[in-house]
């Protein structure tokens, strides 16, 4: 369904080191996609792929560039979607790209800078890498923007997406839910003053908070928050990867 995430994609200074962290945190195995031209693996939890795993092409630290999750939503038209993204005062940072048998993306931000990327996908089959409550799934979408305001605006626009709600943060602001057009809300954008830079920050669930967190810092991981409650009864952390990509977790206390 357009406006829905339906993969997560980890560009990393060291794939072997990322594969051993993340499956040691979270339970996920890899395997190579078949891809000829390039080493890109697909995560997997149990039988359902989740995402995928590339390194950063040579020299992009150069350029600013840090290991980081990216977020792929869907889109029915990618060219008319590339066209309202840049109208909008977004950018492409890297141009229409077909991958055989499984559609067309490009990499794009936001107009206050934060990346993801778009992606007209083929087939009928229906992604499972967001599911919430799932473990290992993706569980939560969160844009940490210099502007929350200006960024659920450019969003509900080129997306169909809708503020569910508004939640009082105190001195950060607004807290803004938000779905897919329809039904239970998919993620949360905020203005953060205190983020490195405007990014979105992706929770994977897990079926323990606070075992989950022991594997991340036993695996060389960094703790940056948490473990705090959320409303619903869930809880989460936010980390760093041992080569730098930030990460989030949501899951339950046992």
């Amino acid at each position: 369904m357009a406006g829905n995430y339906i993969w997560y994609e980890l560009l990393t200074s060291d794939p072997d080191a990322a594969v051993k962290f993340y499956g040691t945190v979270i339970g996920w195995t890899c395997q190579d996609s078949g891809q000829k031209e390039m080493d890109y693996r697909q995560w997997r939890m149990g039988e359902a792929f989740v995402g995928g795993l590339m390194a950063m092409p040579p020299g992009a630290t150069n350029t600013g560039m840090r290991p980081s999750w990216l977020g792929y939503i869907n889109v029915d038209n990618l060219e008319a979607s590339l066209a309202g993204i840049t109208k909008a005062g977004g950018h492409v940072h890297m141009p229409p790209t077909e991958v055989p048998g499984v559609g067309r993306f490009a990499m794009v931000d936001d107009p206050q800078g934060a990346l993801f990327y778009v992606m007209t996908p083929i087939g009928e089959g229906k992604s499972t890498s967001f599911s919430p409550g799932t473990s290992g799934h993706g569980g939560w979408n969160e844009l940490h923007s210099s502007d929350g305001e200006a960024a659920i605006t450019f969003y509900s626009a080129q997306f169909g997406w809708k503020q569910t709600e508004a939640m009082d943060m105190g001195p950060m602001g607004k807290y803004r839910l938000f779905n897919a057009g329809s039904g239970n809300a998919i993620g949360g954008m905020m203005t953060d003053s205190n983020f490195p830079h405007p990014a979105w920050l992706y929770y994977f669930c897990v079926d323990d908070i606070d075992a989950a967190l022991a594997r991340v810092t036993a695996a060389g991981g960094t703790l940056l928050f948490g473990p705090s409650e959320v409303p619903g009864g869930a809880w989460i952390i936010n980390a760093l990867d041992p080569q730098g990509a930030m990460f989030a977790l949501v899951g339950p206390k046992r």
